[in-house]
């Protein structure tokens, strides 16, 4: 996985955490989102959406990492679109 910038020792270590144990999460939650933090599994989610709108209720945002649970690498990249508000 390659993160650009300064600052994402924490997601790369949940990324890592995935990926050693993505064969008992697709057993489990094949296509559902999980949330993680601190190698510890939060919850699983229908969606991205309701994954980040009910994790954020206990866990601040950038706390945690959403993944896409499903075999291979296809769910390793996500595109989220966000609004632009200007200053």
């Amino acid at each position: 996985m390659t993160l650009k910038g300064e600052g994402h020792e924490p997601l790369k270590n949940e990324f890592n955490y995935y990926l050693e144990h993505q064969a008992e999460f697709v057993k489990k939650y094949d296509g559902k989102v999980i949330a993680l933090k601190d190698h510890t599994l939060l919850g699983a989610y229908e969606s991205y959406g309701d994954a980040y709108m009910q994790t954020k209720r206990r866990h601040e945002p950038g706390t945690f990492m959403l993944q896409r649970v499903s075999e291979g690498e296809e769910d390793y990249t996500v595109t989220i679109h966000s609004p632009v508000f200007p200053p």
